[in-house]
């Protein structure tokens, strides 16, 4: 038998084209390859809960607590990664998400995130108005906190409007805080937003005010937004007790430094938590409905007269919002404040709801 016979003796080749010059070998079947792949995925029922304070390159900070609610006994971070099964789903700080894996929190030890629960609220922003892609900021908070200085560096108040736009399209009450109130009056600047039903807090560069600032945040999540350089970590640093970069103005262009460059959430001393996300010098708002933001502009208006139909503002039609503004029920203010909302969404290529 020649040395490309078949050990068998079956000197056959079914191996075309090669012939009779191929040698067979006999393959064992994998053992493992026999078992039929399950697409049954486990529930995770029992998965511990926690809260994502803070995300950095593809690892999580999450919150476990051995009760219910962020403010429970027997808390701890842990350090996770996201789960194969979520896909692309993203995670942010704010998620309520659930755990597998090390959850014991000690050095070195590394949990899986294998689900996100339904979002509450979501503060979103995108690259300019006329991207679509939405990017993320942060999920389930109550409110917003607009921080801005009075002065160095000087306030925007469509950069204001923009921030506004977002949060009544998020579903999140707007907080607006005047910093460095000692470098220049904010009064001027506050009356272009005297129609809205804003809470507003003023903070001097030397005297943070607490009692105002605790009533404001207290049993809340708040995440703060504001331009670089408004003094929104020194801000955050003083109420928490955190140690976070702050920055200072260019003294040539007027611009704050970025010193945030990521979300975290941080616990306020007397009670509340506060997300301090990285300062901005754009907010795009190409993901926003107009129809959402012309709702939410009605229901925080302030009537300076009633209504002669006697329809609350909040509970007219797009156009009948404009229509009653324009015709004086919010004040100069309230027109003001409208055709901003109305240029940025025409900007954005939403349809002006005051045109047929």
């Amino acid at each position: 038998m020649s040395w490309w016979d078949d050990v068998d003796g079956d000197d056959t080749d079914e191996d075309e084209p090669y012939g009779q010059y191929e040698s067979k070998v006999r393959i064992r079947p994998n053992p493992k390859g026999n078992r039929p792949r399950t697409k049954v995925r486990p529930t995770h029922d029992d998965a511990p809960v926690g809260w994502v304070t803070n995300v950095d390159r593809g690892r999580f900070g999450v919150l476990v607590t051995d009760g219910a609610g962020p403010d429970a006994a027997g808390e701890r971070v842990i350090t996770a990664t996201k789960a194969r099964e979520l896909g692309k789903k993203s995670v942010v700080t704010g998620d309520h998400v659930s755990l597998v894996g090390d959850v014991s929190g000690d050095p070195g030890s590394l949990a899986r995130i294998v689900r996100v629960a339904e979002r509450s609220t979501l503060l979103r922003r995108s690259a300019d108005d006329t991207d679509e892609v939405e990017r993320v900021i942060v999920a389930n908070a109550d409110q917003m906190l607009v921080v801005v200085a009075a002065a160095d560096p000087e306030p925007r108040t469509r950069l204001i409007d923009r921030y506004l736009v977002a949060a009544f399209d998020a579903g999140l009450d707007p907080v607006l805080c005047i910093t460095k109130t000692d470098l220049a009056d904010p009064t001027e600047f506050l009356a272009h937003f005297a129609c809205l039903d804003l809470r507003i807090v003023t903070s001097r560069s030397d005297d943070v005010p607490f009692d105002a600032l605790h009533e404001v945040l207290d049993g809340k999540v708040t995440v703060t937004v504001g331009h670089s350089g408004v003094g929104k970590s020194t801000l955050v640093n003083a109420i928490t007790g955190s140690t976070r970069a702050t920055g200072v103005v260019n003294a040539v262009t007027g611009r704050g430094r970025h010193t945030s460059s990521s979300s975290i959430a941080l616990r306020v001393r007397d009670g509340g938590w506060i997300i301090d996300t990285p300062g901005v010098r754009s907010f795009g708002l190409g993901h926003v409905e107009p129809a959402n933001v012309f709702r939410a502009f009605a229901a925080h208006a302030v009537p300076v007269r009633e209504p002669a139909d006697g329809i609350p503002l909040d509970q007219a039609h797009d156009w009948e919002i404009v229509d009653r503004v324009q015709d004086g029920e919010l004040g100069p203010t309230g027109v003001e404040r409208l055709d901003s909302f109305r240029a940025l969404l025409t900007g954005m290529g939403g349809e002006d709801p005051g045109t047929d």
